[in-house]
């Protein structure tokens, strides 16, 4: 346990070894942590658990530091197992213990654990004494799931915030004065860009809803990652950012190839939009992270998406980013298709088609090449780079 504020604890889990989380969807290069909180004053308040794995030494640490019979009451503030997949292990030993959650968040408990536990519905601005602290709970549901909420304790100042401002990041240290500044903030924007970004519309009304609430807040505490306690309102200020169709102002040239000839097209691309001043990142879509790639797209202002063709459709890595991409609804992005081809070259129109699904604004039609291409067909490329670059500019 770690005291990280007066009477409050970190209880969590450092797993150095996760490199996968939602199962093999979302990569963690650093790691993560589970962070549950425990709060010690007159009556004692656990806030969220720890992945399902971990569960026995979890339940058995808090018993060695607290004792698990003096428990008051237990808070889930989000209802995926990484928060709440040690509650049935430690219901067993409490079994009585009143549970506080959302409507949705009682319901998805059930559907999980498949008990009726003691439930306490609550909705934002319903609290709990626990003596000199109070504990306020402020519903943000789809932030990221239906039964999300966070949880603010009042007169330490401190916001319990759940999924809200983490990151996969397992590091030495717990507070974000102590760590690297560059990796804390790249896995912060890829944390917001592979989970949150479907839901930027819901998570600006959110912080003008809690900016609105005008409680002081002195360090925002996420059930992943690092604790924000050196200037806390930092990172509301980057989600605020992030949630308003976040760019760079750069393009992202993504590829997939099989015998090298998109990718020769793919950099021809690239130097034809730095020839016009705008910075290119090219990503070989079937080497490359997916998350890595997803983040680059959501810093970027513009995409062109480039497969070579293969049995009348496209490479599997691309169809997938372009499926990853769909789902996350990204707004006010521009975006281009290019590819390669043997005899059929189908690829280039289906990305287009597929982009356009996606919500991204097409600007020119798409461009294809036969077999390797030719320096002639590469200067083309480059002219087909310079001309999506005037047209964003247009």
């Amino acid at each position: 346990m770690i005291e990280i504020k007066d009477k409050i604890f970190w209880v969590g889990v450092k797993d150095w070894e996760l490199r996968h989380f939602h199962g093999e969807e979302y990569s963690t290069h650093r790691g993560s942590t589970y962070n549950s909180y425990l709060i010690k004053d007159q009556k004692i308040a656990l806030v969220d658990t720890v992945w399902t794995p971990f569960h026995e030494d979890f339940v058995k640490q808090i018993d060695q530091d607290f004792g698990l019979q003096n428990i008051d009451l237990i808070v889930i503030n989000h209802t995926e197992q990484d928060h709440a997949g040690s509650l049935l292990y430690l219901m067993e030993k409490i079994p009585d213990t009143p549970i506080y959650c959302t409507k949705n968040g009682a319901a998805m408990i059930k559907g999980h654990f498949h008990k009726d536990w003691n439930f306490n519905i609550v909705k934002t601005g319903d609290s709990v004494d626990l003596g000199e602290y109070k504990l306020v709970f402020v519903e943000t549901p789809m932030l990221h799931w239906p039964d999300n909420m966070a949880t603010y304790v009042t007169g330490a100042n401190v916001l319990l915030s759940n999924d809200a401002f983490g990151q996969h990041y397992a590091s030495p240290y717990l507070f974000n004065d102590l760590v690297d500044q560059g990796e804390l903030f790249q896995e912060a924007l890829k944390y917001y860009a592979n989970i949150l970004t479907p839901f930027s519309k819901l998570v600006r009304s959110k912080l003008k809803e809690i900016k609105g609430l005008n409680i002081p807040i002195d360090m925002i505490a996420p059930s992943h990652g690092i604790i924000w306690r050196d200037n806390p309102m930092q990172i509301v200020e980057k989600y605020d950012q992030w949630a308003d169709n976040y760019n760079e102002g750069t393009v992202a040239v993504l590829y997939d190839t099989m015998w090298g000839a998109t990718r020769k097209m793919a950099l021809s691309i690239a130097r034809g939009l730095e020839n016009k001043g705008l910075g290119a990142k090219v990503l070989n879509i079937g080497t490359s992270d997916k998350n890595d790639v997803i983040t680059e797209i959501f810093k970027s202002k513009a995409v062109i998406v480039g497969s070579s063709t293969i049995n009348g459709g496209i490479l599997s890595a691309t169809a997938a980013i372009l499926e990853v991409i769909k789902g996350l609804k990204f707004k006010e992005k521009a975006a281009a298709a290019f590819g390669s081809y043997g005899w059929s070259g189908e690829s280039p129109v289906i990305v287009e088609k597929r982009l356009v699904e996606a919500g991204f604004n097409v600007l020119m039609p798409s461009i294809k090449m036969k077999y390797d291409p030719t320096d002639e067909n590469l200067k083309e490329c480059e002219a087909f780079g310079e001309t999506f670059a005037e047209k964003m500019r247009a």
